[in-house]
């Protein structure tokens, strides 16, 4: 996941000027060989979080995973959308987030509830550890760009206390290379926000950052040398730092990595926005059989609700004549 699965096009979210929320902000530390990316999420999280009512505990693991989908997708070159899933057998039995690659975010999580309760009893009031959370599952990111593409997974097993130590382990089995990631995810008194920073070294055949720098030291002992002191860096950042609103997203880059001379690019805007469509409801109806239709009725209407942006959409006998007649 560190390359670019299908080539098109990079990640397009319009360029914002926004002071620190729902925005990727790409980086770039030349000296060490280090690239990354930094997201913000206010608004656009806890639209998500807050429209499926979700317990603490849910909420909390779909927001630090709907920060990580954004900071992973900002790493590819795509042109379509980036998700992060993962299924187990514990308290979360799913939990999706996708991005694509103009900014649009979207996620869910199903839960069972006896399971969360029962979790929370063997935490004792501590943290939910992903094993706890979870149980035992899989992690998968998935590219898809289109129909007439090929699609690109990369699937590995939950292996950590944390979500982000399950990416760190994707990273060293999959994709080797060293990739360093730190979540965060709370609701305060303006509701809930999450946040991802994730720095990850760049081949040294990875060319230069402008003409005349050079990207990264030649010496391989230098390089670790690097890679160490930026992981550390970015290890002394704290969970109010990443999820503080009036702390913008650069300021906090130069606060951690500024002795290396860290650079930014132009931020790209994220924004809760689901794709579910009436009219993609309407052909997924005209689909099936009036026999079928009357299996799913309930209350004497098909009501189709979208996992995503809870939107209901209900059809009643007169509704579905109609809709078979256009």
């Amino acid at each position: 996941m560190s390359g670019s699965p299908g080539a098109r096009q990079p990640f397009t979210g319009s360029t914002t000027p926004g002071p620190s929320d729902d925005l990727l902000q790409p980086f770039q530390i030349d000296v060490s060989g280090l690239r990354g990316r930094l997201v913000r999420l206010g608004p656009a999280v806890d639209a998500i979080l807050t429209r499926h009512a979700y317990p603490d505990p849910v909420a909390h693991m779909l927001g630090e995973a709907l920060a990580l989908a954004a900071a992973l997708a900002g790493g590819l070159k795509y042109d379509g959308v980036f998700t992060l899933q993962t299924k187990g057998d514990g308290a979360i039995t799913m939990m999706v987030a996708d991005v694509t690659s103009s900014g649009d975010l979207r996620g869910y999580a199903q839960f069972a509830a006896d399971r969360l309760e029962r979790a929370r009893e063997l935490a004792g009031g501590g943290d939910l550890s992903v094993p706890r959370l979870m149980g035992a599952g899989h992690l998968a990111f998935t590219v898809d760009q289109g129909p007439h593409t090929e699609r690109y997974q990369g699937i590995v097993e939950l292996t950590g206390a944390t979500l982000a130590d399950c990416v760190h382990h994707y990273f060293q089995q999959s994709e080797q290379i060293g990739t360093a990631v730190k979540l965060a995810c709370g609701h305060g008194p303006e509701g809930w926000r999450a946040a991802a920073l994730v720095v990850q070294q760049m081949p040294r055949e990875g060319g230069t950052g402008e003409p005349g720098t050079t990207f990264g030291a030649a010496d391989p002992e230098r390089r670790e040398e690097f890679w160490r002191r930026a992981v550390a860096f970015m290890g002394s950042s704290t969970t109010a730092e990443l999820l503080d609103r009036d702390l913008d997203a650069k300021r906090l880059l130069y606060r951690l990595f500024h002795e290396d001379g860290v650079r930014v690019w132009p931020a790209h805007a994220l924004r809760d926005r689901c794709r579910c469509t009436t009219a993609r409801v309407e052909s997924v109806l005209r689909s099936l059989s009036r026999d079928e239709l009357a299996d799913l009725q309930v209350d004497g209407a098909v009501v189709v609700t979208c996992q995503f942006c809870n939107t209901a959409r209900r059809y009643d006998d007169a509704a579905l004549d109609a809709l078979f007649r256009s």
